[in-house]
């Protein structure tokens, strides 16, 4: 069934009571928050929304919070964050109590030095070389504006022959930083499956990351539940397999997609043959998150 275009969220108040809201690509684009956002989330909290927002950030949620608190988004205006990168480490620390860990102690960080603290604290030891580690921690490429998947195939081709394992703490392909698009963990983990790895994802689209989004809300019905995100592979896919609503942003990751900017109002033929391309289900589409069209003309 073709889904319906909204002027903004204010037509789901009455049919939900709590929203699981993605980040990038929905609130802000890695360096500013999007038009219409604030005053969205404040109607949300004036109907007394539970509010959650699930991120693919390979990074733990108190630093997403910082991040969230400069783009003015304080914690008085939702009730939890979780992040790709809390999840890895509570599955990891998990792992550790275990006799044999299944993944092992050593690991190599690949990825930014902004994510380097993930699992300090824990009993893993961090070592310098691929070589030296029983697994590799991937939260993404060193240089994500200048390399790409394909220059790591020196380095970890060999890793695959000594069938060293990959966890992958953001499933994104790609993402839109600003005005241009850069490649993400899950790039580089769907190439390393590619030239034959073994990769354990965390976050989205695992329907584990909806469940801990859920049991963080309280006592509210799935059926009250809405996801909404800009990603059809890990958004709405997602939700769907967690088995609850799901809203499709236009204007995130897919708007080169379908030619339109913010502010432009999609063209649903092509919105609907994205989303059947993705096999996924939505109950409704919105070209950006707002309450409605009225608050978004304001503050343009």
């Amino acid at each position: 069934m073709r889904p319906e275009l909204l002027p903004g969220f204010a037509p789901l108040k009455d049919r939900y009571d709590a929203v699981i809201l993605d980040l990038w690509g929905v609130i802000h684009n890695g360096q500013s928050i999007f038009p219409g956002v604030l005053q969205c989330l404040d109607r949300m909290a004036d109907a007394d929304f539970g509010i959650v927002f699930l991120s693919n950030a390979p990074r733990r949620s108190d630093i997403v919070m910082s991040q969230l608190d400069r783009f003015g988004i304080g914690e008085e205006r939702y009730h939890a964050i979780v992040t790709s990168g809390d999840l890895t480490r509570d599955a990891l620390e998990r792992a550790a109590g275990e006799k044999e860990p299944r993944w092992g102690k050593r690991y190599f960080h690949l990825g930014p030095e902004r994510d380097a603290d993930l699992l300090d604290g824990l009993v893993y030891e961090k070592v310098e070389t691929i070589e030296a580690a029983d697994f590799i921690l991937n939260t993404g490429l060193f240089d994500d504006e200048n390399e790409t998947p394909d220059d790591y195939a020196e380095s970890l081709k060999p890793a695959i022959a000594r069938d060293q394992a990959m966890i992958c703490v953001n499933p994104d392909l790609i993402v839109r930083r600003g005005g241009h698009e850069v490649p993400c963990a899950g790039a580089l983990a769907a190439t390393y499956e590619s030239w034959g790895g073994k990769v354990t994802y965390f976050g989205k689209p695992d329907p584990r990351a909806y469940e801990v989004c859920i049991s963080r809300l309280g006592d509210v019905s799935r059926n009250r539940i809405v996801a909404v995100g800009d990603s059809v592979r890990t958004d709405m896919g997602g939700a769907n397999r967690a088995g609850i609503d799901a809203l499709f942003v236009a204007s995130g990751i897919h708007a080169p997609d379908l030619g339109i900017k913010p502010g432009d109002t999609p063209d649903m033929d092509k919105v609907d043959a994205l989303l059947r391309a993705g096999n996924v289900n939505v109950i409704g589409v919105v070209a950006s998150l707002i309450w409605g069209s009225h608050d978004f003309a304001c503050e343009r």
